[in-house]
């Protein structure tokens, strides 16, 4: 082949690809067994349930994932003609219409590439609509302690400032204070934000209440749509009152969550936002009236809206409501089958929980030294991955279980957690050692389980098969306890050395 006219014949010097994962594997089969190997030390889907809370951790079924590798969809230029793309033009309107009826609202953007993308679209429409109104001063958000995390940055993000709204006992916002925040940032008053249901996992019972103080106040209301999943078929953004909200396409509508993968997160507006949504890339922008892209392409990551589309085309609306009631009634089983060994920190006035609860550990240091971070480390000895920990509370456990989990599913967590309660039980009672107990040790490895050495107070199978269950498909960890906290201090690679040349080894 004829070299390129005009680029410089220049032989590489400096080896690539030198790591040996790149030099192992010359066969198909070989390179099938590395990647088993790699997913064996990973607790996914495919072994049991993953109940982060907040995550929305729901199957991503097969039929949905086909259509990213047609190419067609997958071979796409985002700037081809448009005359090359008619089926996406296609697929495209009919999701934003079907997203647009979901909200509640009159447009939709499919362009953000992600959730927190999609925080940044919404709030810079909130701000160039109250700039095309002469009001560009107003730049106080208000945001509640019960909102998803990602909220109080995008805020800052947008040179907002960020004013914090209490929230009572039982999870909800202090209406008192918000309006006490209102009278007070009133003239200044841009948006305040809201996730609903809220990150504690309950309804707000006066969530209508809110919209209204806020639009009196002159601001608007930014809908944090994390937890869509609790709304869809039941009620909307738009019904609530919000004036503009994000979808996290990860959580609601299927697209994988996780491995630093291509995310969306589209955002639904009310009419009188509409003409501020991200513009396409390569338009000409008023910048009066307009804001510009968020990301470079004018559909964000575009292939992966064709699985939120089949999701929704194969649901329909039947469907997408039936999801949406049984991850709310999945949600109020675990609650209620643990809340005699684990408090459930926050309630709905009916004493029921959204589609995820709050278990509250925090007792259980006093009385038997054990943590939140222990239950944790002991539920991978279970098969299972821990929920989302610590937060929005330190101490806490946050489960979602999702529609997705069959009863028996749930059942085998609900097993596995009455389990690690009685085995808090006896480091309380003096059975077992504070220090030296099942929960303090997990997780533990095959090669400390068969070592020949063995003096735990404990026997090895309390350690690896702390119910019979577990041996009919047991995860055995790649390794024990490691110190969190050092490792998020300390960057350290354990692979081989990276250089410029040639990789040690050393």
């Amino acid at each position: 082949m004829e070299a390129i006219t005009g680029l410089p014949e220049e032989e590489r010097v400096a080896d690539y690809l030198s790591h040996p994962v790149f030099n192992t594997h010359h066969s198909e089969t070989e390179l099938l067994r590395y990647m088993k190997q790699l997913e064996n030390k990973d607790i996914a889907l495919t072994h049991s349930m993953i109940a982060l809370g907040s995550c929305t951790m729901k199957l991503n079924a097969t039929a949905e994932m086909i259509p990213v590798t047609l190419p067609g969809f997958s071979r796409l230029h985002p700037f081809a003609p448009r005359e090359q793309w008619q089926g996406y033009d296609l697929m495209l309107a009919e999701l934003g219409e079907w997203l647009a009826e979901l909200t509640g609202f009159a447009a939709v953007s499919l362009q953000p590439n992600a959730g927190s993308q999609g925080e940044y679209a919404g709030l810079l429409a909130i701000k160039q609509y109250h700039e095309s109104r002469g009001e560009g001063h107003r730049r106080i958000c208000l945001i509640p302690q019960s909102a998803h995390g990602t909220n109080f940055a995008s805020a800052v993000m947008v040179a907002y400032e960020v004013v914090p709204v209490r929230c009572d006992e039982q999870g909800n916002v202090d209406m008192g204070h918000l309006r006490e925040c209102l009278v007070t940032h009133r003239e200044k008053l841009a948006a305040c934000m809201v996730t609903y249901p809220s990150t504690h996992g309950v309804f707000e019972t006066e969530i209508r209440a809110l919209c209204e103080a806020v639009h009196e106040a002159g601001g608007q209301v930014y809908m944090d749509g994390a937890n869509m999943n609790a709304q869809v078929g039941l009620t909307s953004p738009g019904a609530i009152g919000a004036d503009v909200c994000h979808l996290n396409l990860h959580k609601t509508f299927c697209i994988p969550h996780g491995g630093g993968g291509p995310g969306m997160g589209p955002i639904g507006v009310a009419a009188h936002l509409a003409s501020f949504l991200p513009q396409d890339p390569l338009a000409e922008i008023d910048e009066q009236m307009q804001v510009g892209p968020v990301s470079a392409a004018p559909f964000g990551s575009g292939c992966i809206l064709t699985i939120s589309w089949a999701y929704i085309a194969m649901m329909g609306g039947d469907g997408l409501r039936e999801a949406t009631a049984m991850a709310i009634l999945n949600a109020n089983y675990l609650a209620h089958k643990l809340e005699a060994y684990f408090p459930v920190l926050f309630k709905g006035s009916e004493g029921r929980v959204a589609h995820e609860c709050i278990l509250d550990l925090r007792g259980f240091k006093a009385t038997a030294g054990v943590e939140v971070e222990d239950v944790a480390k002991r539920l991978i000895d279970y098969g299972f991955h821990a929920p989302t920990m610590s937060w929005p509370v330190a101490g806490t456990l946050m489960v979602e279980p999702t529609e997705s989990e069959s009863k028996a599913e749930l059942d085998r967590f609900i097993d596995a957690m009455i389990c690690i309660h009685e085995e808090i039980r006896k480091v309380a009672e003096g059975v077992w050692d504070k220090a030296d107990n099942p929960l303090k040790n997990a997780p533990h490895t095959a090669e400390r389980v068969i070592a020949e050495s063995w003096s735990q107070g404990y026997t090895r199978e309390e350690a690896a098969y702390p119910a019979a269950w577990v041996r009919l498909n047991k995860y055995w960890p790649p390794v024990g306890r490691v110190d969190n906290v050092y490792g998020d201090r300390n960057l350290f690679c354990s692979c081989v050395t990276p250089s410029f040349g040639k990789a040690t080894g050393e």
